[in-house]
């Protein structure tokens, strides 16, 4: 058995979780049905949305924010930093560019949130 809040909606449900074997999970404590396949899912297999930051080649610059674009199984969210620390986006960048493409076969994509102008190019 296990507790934890719930972050499926506002309310914050505090829910209980529960594995029964093959597959069967109980869930209790939530208000909404949104409760119910949360509390399963985290259960089951956990995912999140990662957003972290990937250097740039600029020194006005030198970070551009990114973001998966749904949830990635929480097995493979450290390799995922690992991986971003290593990459060296060029600018310009545009907001929305698919920076990794199915990332392990997950179909999840991490893309940029910003877009950065070229180096030497004010943004004012």
């Amino acid at each position: 058995m296990t507790e934890f809040v719930c972050i499926a909606c506002p309310i914050g449900c505090m829910l209980t979780v529960e594995l029964k074997g093959e597959g069967e999970v109980s869930v209790t404590g939530n208000r909404c049905p949104k409760g119910a396949v949360y509390g399963r899912d985290e259960m089951i297999s956990p995912t999140r949305v990662v957003t972290a930051v990937v250097r740039t080649d600029s020194q006005a610059f030198p970070y551009i924010p990114v973001r998966t674009d749904k949830p990635l199984p929480r097995a493979l969210i450290t390799d995922l930093i690992g991986d971003l620390t290593r990459l060296l986006v060029r600018l310009p960048a545009k907001r929305g560019s698919v920076l990794i493409e199915d990332y392990r076969g997950s179909g999840v994509n991490v893309m940029l949130t910003r877009t950065l102008p070229p180096e030497g190019v004010s943004r004012e």
